[in-house]
């Protein structure tokens, strides 16, 4: 049997119309809005850990490109990634 992740109380303060939404997710799905918070955040942190990866992917093939046209196209997309568009 698996064992459930021990669950630790925190209190946040989130805008008004963000908490509206998190209220309509969790109606909409028949849970609390405290499992939709807990989803969104998972979500979120799994998308930054993702990003990180795919970020040092990137660097890795920069440093191992010998292409001068895809070494220019890797720096502009590492660019990209680190201050926006």
């Amino acid at each position: 049997m698996a064992r459930r992740e021990r669950s630790i109380r925190q209190s946040v303060s989130i805008p008004a119309g963000t908490a509206k939404r998190v209220r309509t997710l969790a109606k909409a799905r028949g849970t609390s809005a405290n499992r939709v918070l807990g989803d969104l955040i998972e979500a979120g942190l799994e998308s930054k850990d993702t990003a990180k990866e795919r970020f040092f992917a990137l660097v890795k093939r920069l440093t191992e490109s010998r292409d001068a046209a895809e070494r220019q196209r890797l720096k502009v997309e590492l660019a990209r990634m680190t201050f926006g568009e």
